[in-house]
This record gives C-alpha cells, sequence and structure tokens, in this order.
C-alpha cells in the first residue's frame, strides 16, 4: 500500500470532520465532538487495515466495523460516503430528518454499511464480541487446510461511556477468557462526557482493568499520530489476545472554543463556531459538505479493492467447492439464511395424557433442531442445567478459547449475553438461541429491544416462567414480565402449554424470517419448570396453531359456545379441565389456546373471528400473571384471572390454591360470568408484601 503523504493524509482526517460538523450544523441536532476527534483512528483504520467492499456491503468475509458510541453516527455516515457506500452527499444533508438513510444513530438494515444498530452505550462493543465468536464458530465449521473461506476481523471504536456501562464488563471479561484474538476495539479516550470531564465519575485505570480481563492492551498518547494509530492496529492483529488501544483523542478537535469541552459533546458547535473551526482546518469556512477531488480519490481506492478482495474471495470459494462441495453448499445456504428441506422433520411429538415440563420440551426440540441445523448455536446464563439448553449430540462440545464448539458458556452475563446473541445474528451464519431464568429477562431487556428494532433472527429460552417456581419465591417468580415483554414491538413472546406447542414454538421461532409478511425478528420462548399434561388436540393442531399465535383447542358441545376460556402456557390445562367442568353445568365452553398475542393480531379478521367471535362476549382469560393487555381478548363482558401482585414462597400447589389458579376457581368464575354479568379483572390484587393474601375471584 502506498501511503499519502502528510498534507494528503490531514487533508482527508479534516474531511471527515468537516462534514460531520457540516451534518450536525444543518440538522441543527447532533453530536460533533467524538467525531471531530476520532476522525485519525477512523482514518487509520478505514484506509489501511478495514477489509471491505462498498460495492458489496454484504461482502460475506469483510471484516466487520462497529461504531459503539453511536451518538457519533456522523463520523460513520461520512466515512460510508467517502469510501464509496451507497450514502450520499444529499443524504448527508438530510441527516437526522425523516426518512433518511442517515438517522441520529446507526440502524441496521436501514444504512448500507452499518453492521449494527448502536446508540444504548455498551451495546455495540457487546455485539462486536459476538461477531468475534461468530467468526471463530465459522471458521471451524468450514475452513480446511488450504482454504480459509471463513477469515475476517471485528474492529470497533468505543468511548468513555460505554466503558461505563456494565454490559461491556461483562462482555469484555468473556471475550478475554475466550481470547478472542480477531477483535480489535479502538478506545475514544477524550476525557469528557456529557456532564463534564470523565474524571467526575471515572477514574479508574481501564488498560489496566482490561489488561486483567486478559486483553491484549496498547496506549497511543497522540490521537492525531495516525501512524502511530497504525502501528498498534498492526500490533494488535499479530497478538492472539482480544485487543484494546486507548487513544488519547481531543473532543471537538481544532474548535477554538469547544475543543476539550462536554460543549462539543451533544450539540450543533454553533455558525460563528462552525466558521472558526474550518478556518483552523485552513478550510474555505463558507463551503459546506465540501469533498476535495484529491481527499475523495484517496477514500474511493477502497472500492477497487474491495472489488479485488470480493473476487479473490469468490476464487476460493469456488476452489474450495471443487474440493469440498458439501461444506461449500452448506456454507452458501447459511449465508442466504436458508432453511433445508426436512428440517422440521423430525420435532418431538408427545401423546395425549403424558407430562413433560415444556424446558423438557424444549431441550427435547433442540436436539433434533440441532441434528438438521448446523447453524443452531447457543447457550445459557450459567443455567444450561435448569434451562437444557446445550446440545448432547456434541456431548461436552463446549465453545473454549482452544475449541470453537457449540454450546456456549456465558456466566452470569445476562445482559451481554443478550448483546452478544445480536452480534452473532448480525454477523449471519448462525442462528443464536440463549437462555435463562424469565425473571432475568430485566437483566438483558436492552439487547432484547434491539434485537427486535433490528429485526434480528434471535431466539431466547426463557424458562421457571410462573408462580409455579414455587418455594424460590417472588424474586424468581415472573408476573409483569408477560405484558413487559410483549409490549416490545416486534419480538414474538411464544407461552406454550404444553409439549406439543413448545415444539410447535421452536419451530415458530426457527422459521420466523420465512414467515410471509412477519419480517425477522426476535422470538421468546417461555417455558415451565413444573410438568404439564399433553392436551388433547395439541398434537394434530398445535403446529400451525402456534405458527398463528392462537387457535381452538376445544370446541363446545354443539359447536356454539357460551363461553370461551383462553389460556396460555401452564393455565391452559386449567381451562381445559375447566370446560369440562363447565360443560357438565350445561354451560358449552370453548378454550382457545393463545399462545403468542403478537402473531394472533397479526392474522386477518375471519380467522381472529374464527377463533374468538365477536358474537360470543362472555369470555375469562386465565393467565398467572399480570392482567394488563388481557382487556383486548376478555372484552367487555368478560374477566381476567390474573395476578396483579408479586408471587410467594411455598410449594407451587399451594400457592397456586392461594392465588386462585385451580380448576375449580376458573369453573366458578366461568359460572359467574355466564350467569351473574361478572367481568373485569378477578384475580389476586395487590398487598404489600408482608401483608396477607386476599383472593378476590
Amino acid at each position: 500500500m502506498t501511503l499519502p503523504d502528510a498534507r494528503l493524509e490531514r487533508l482527508a482526517v479534516d474531511t471527515i470532520r468537516t462534514l460531520s460538523i457540516d451534518g450536525v450544523q444543518q440538522a441543527n441536532s447532533g453530536h460533533p465532538g467524538a467525531p471531530m476527534g476520532a476522525a485519525p483512528m477512523a482514518f487509520a483504520l478505514w484506509t489501511r487495515h478495514l477489509r471491505h467492499a462498498p460495492a458489496h456491503p454484504d461482502w460475506p468475509d469483510r471484516d466487520r466495523f462497529v461504531l459503539s458510541p453511536g451518538h457519533a453516527s456522523m463520523l460513520l455516515y461520512s466515512l460510508l460516503h467517502l469510501t464509496g457506500y451507497a450514502v450520499t452527499l444529499d443524504d448527508l444533508r438530510q441527516f437526522r430528518q425523516w426518512g433518511s438513510v442517515t438517522p441520529g444513530h446507526p440502524e441496521h438494515g436501514v444504512t448500507a454499511g452499518v453492521e449494527a444498530t448502536t446508540g444504548p452505550l455498551g451495546q455495540g462493543l457487546s455485539n462486536a464480541v459476538g461477531m468475534a465468536i461468530a467468526e471463530r464458530r465459522l471458521a471451524a465449521e468450514f475452513n480446511r487446510t488450504g482454504h480459509a473461506v471463513v477469515d475476517h476481523r471485528t474492529y470497533a471504536i468505543c468511548s468513555d461511556g460505554d466503558l461505563q456501562e456494565g454490559i461491556t464488563s461483562e462482555a469484555s471479561s468473556l471475550a478475554g477468557h475466550l481470547r478472542l484474538g480477531k477483535l480489535v476495539v479502538l478506545y475514544d479516550d477524550n476525557h469528557i462526557q456529557l456532564d463534564g470531564p470523565t474524571a467526575i465519575a471515572f477514574s479508574e485505570d481501564v488498560v489496566a482493568r482490561y489488561d486483567a480481563y486478559g486483553w491484549h492492551t496498547q496506549r497511543v498518547g497522540d490521537g492525531t499520530d495516525v501512524a502511530a494509530i497504525s502501528e498498534a492496529i498492526e500490533a494488535a492483529k499479530a497478538d492472539p489476545r482480544p485487543s484494546l488501544i486507548a487513544v488519547r483523542t481531543h473532543i471537538g478537535f481544532g474548535s477554538p472554543n469547544k475543543q476539550d469541552s462536554q460543549k462539543a459533546h451533544g450539540a450543533p458547535l454553533g455558525p460563528d463556531e462552525v466558521r472558526l473551526t474550518k478556518q483552523a482546518y485552513g478550510w474555505d469556512p463558507d463551503r459546506t459538505f465540501f469533498v476535495p477531488d484529491e481527499a475523495l480519490a484517496l477514500f474511493r481506492a477502497a472500492v477497487g479493492e474491495g472489488e479485488a478482495r470480493v473476487s479473490a474471495w469468490n476464487a476460493r470459494l469456488d476452489a474450495y467447492a471443487a474440493d469440498y462441495p458439501a461444506e461449500a453448499a452448506e456454507l452458501r445456504r447459511r449465508i442466504a439464511r436458508r432453511l433445508p428441506s426436512g428440517w422440521d422433520a423430525t420435532l418431538p411429538v408427545w401423546e395425549t395424557g403424558s407430562e413433560v415440563a415444556t424446558r423438557n420440551a424444549s431441550q427435547d426440540a433442540i436436539q433434533t433442531l440441532a441434528a438438521a441445523l448446523p447453524e443452531l448455536f447457543g447457550g445459557s446464563a450459567d443455567l444450561s442445567e435448569s434451562n437444557l439448553t446445550d446440545v448432547k449430540a456434541d456431548g461436552k462440545d463446549h465453545f473454549e478459547a482452544d475449541s470453537p464448539g457449540r454450546n456456549l458458556r456465558f456466566g452470569v452475563r445476562e445482559h451481554a449475553m443478550g448483546a452478544i446473541a445480536n452480534g452473532i445474528a448480525y454477523h449471519g451464519g448462525l442462528i443464536p438461541y440463549v437462555g435463562t431464568f424469565l425473571t432475568f429477562s430485566d437483566y438483558m431487556r436492552g439487547a432484547v429491544r434491539i434485537a427486535a428494532l433490528a429485526g434480528l433472527h434471535t431466539v431466547y429460552v426463557w424458562t421457571h416462567d410462573s408462580i409455579g417456581v414455587g418455594e424460590d419465591g417472588p424474586t424468581h417468580q415472573p408476573v409483569e414480565h408477560y405484558a413487559a415483554l410483549r409490549a416490545i414491538p416486534n419480538l414474538w413472546f411464544v407461552r406454550p402449554g404444553d409439549g406439543n406447542e413448545a415444539a410447535a414454538a421452536w419451530a415458530l421461532a426457527v422459521e420466523r424470517p420465512s414467515v410471509a409478511g412477519a419480517g425477522s425478528g426476535p422470538v421468546a420462548l417461555s417455558l415451565t419448570r413444573q410438568k404439564l399434561p399433553t392436551l388433547p388436540g395439541t398434537k394434530e393442531r398445535a403446529r400451525e396453531g402456534v405458527r398463528r399465535g392462537g387457535y381452538v383447542l376445544r370446541e363446545a358441545s354443539g359447536g356454539t359456545p357460551g363461553l370461551i376460556l383462553i389460556g396460555t402456557g401452564s393455565e391452559l390445562a386449567l381451562c381445559h379441565a375447566a370446560a369440562e367442568a363447565l360443560e357438565a353445568d350445561g354451560i358449552p365452553t370453548r378454550v382457545v389456546s393463545l399462545p403468542c398475542w403478537e402473531r394472533f393480531d397479526a392474522q386477518d379478521a375471519a380467522y381472529r373471528d374464527s377463533v374468538l367471535p365477536t358474537s360470543v362476549r362472555r369470555r375469562v382469560a386465565v393467565e398467572s400473571g399480570v392482567s394488563l393487555g388481557w382487556e383486548r381478548y376478555a372484552g367487555d363482558e368478560g374477566a381476567i384471572l390474573g395476578l396483579d401482585r408479586f408471587g410467594a414462597s411455598a410449594p407451587a400447589g399451594t400457592i397456586a390454591k392461594a392465588f386462585g389458579f385451580t380448576v375449580d376457581n376458573v369453573a366458578s368464575v366461568g359460572r359467574r360470568v355466564v350467569r351473574e354479568g361478572l367481568r373485569g379483572r378477578v384475580g389476586v390484587r395487590g398487598p404489600v408484601p408482608g401483608e396477607p393474601v386476599h383472593h378476590h375471584g
């Protein structure tokens, strides 16, 4: 590579800076300071090290770049425009505007070249850990002697704010343990955050912390020294450990009145300061969005270099296919995110009357799916023996520093686990799944929300999903979680009612991206620890019923219901048994299983009315969680048997009886709805902890 002279290098760096300044000023909104300070490190990385192809942003063997401080998005958009991605100068002028491809924070799927949705600090760096894990796993699966078809690195820029977030401590600790040598992180060490100098809240030795994590660490004292930064990146690439390079930068670099001040962090410089800053750079202060021809030519060399890289990789792939045709065909399938034919042919089936906890049904489904889908890859947060997430066919084949196996061990790091799974999903070639107790989904909610926003195909295995946990008590009994998770747009929350529904839920999770009109996104499986009976009809109807989000599990005598019982999860069996008692009383009762609200609501009106006909207004919804949201299905003449308070520590049967989750009480509520017009919330409401439980149902 022929390096530019110092004058051209400075011109190119200042082009990044001025485009970032102008984008923020035009929008009258944004964060100019970080792009101004980090421009030299970004220039060094993007022009000397990053192996990418602007005309082929989805080239599978590209290096990944993640801008973890997403507020510095104009830095990334400027680089994408300059190096030849489908981001125009007009797009830069539309920064933060409606419908633009340059939103305030980078969004995966919106802008060509954006690898991850970032902005919530710490998520991006943790995503980068997941991308590095994915690269290692795929390389182990597909590379052969003389054939390196998966061989790339993951780079990230992070900020002080990223490193203050606990999620990055979790992710970085795991990355060091796994010795992810193809992960390189550049730390924009500018000593400033929104409230002022970082010293007001952040005095630790970050480099020493990363030394303790087992990372390779370096310091670059002058953040404008492109050569020194490049040398540090080269040294990082040569080390077998993940690398952190702390680069001492200056926020708002070149701004006469705002450099090294929080005033450059989160607001435009202002017209006067923009002029002064451009003059300090030696630029015409009256020109906006100006790209000198010399600088553009330097950056646009990436287009031709990218074409050559893609061509060389295609040739390598062809040579690989000649020697390993089956492996090449599998790699191409995985890259295209296509499911193989017959992938679901051996899903487990349970006979009516048998009993199985849905977490155990999930375990069995994982085994059959893993045999058909080698891309299924995951683990849990130190709960594999409780979540039952291990792929047993591979024995003790764990993903470790010296063994890129199939079962991931995340340790007790739920938030990082969620973001790492997102990184694996961003990378492609794998379907990540991760597990913990449902109550601890709170710890990973930030990552779950981003997965839903970015449309990532991630699967959550959340077990111990109700008061059925029993003696562990209210700390481990999720009650508000169903409603809270259903509130996340684009997350499919599935609470299966028996083993057959659990297997169907796994099938839905795997096939989500191919469900017509659905779009990709995460799927959450809410599973029981306790055994549940296999219900009549699920063997035949669960697969299609779960896929549609809800279905008629038991029809009323005569086919015309006078009452509809609606249940999910462990309460579905209560509804089924209660229907038998109600029928004996002369009340024709339909039972509807509604495991996934999001899928049910997406069905056409005719199907929804066939399951929950508007003509039948007497309904009871039964779920051992907060009643919020159920009114849409119970209707204005129905009742909700829920739990609008925390649980308790006692044997599961005792708790269920105390809170009214029994066959007798469900039947009693059903009778009262039909005969007395009982309506509204009739479950247990919220005394403060320690007060006696009063049952109002």
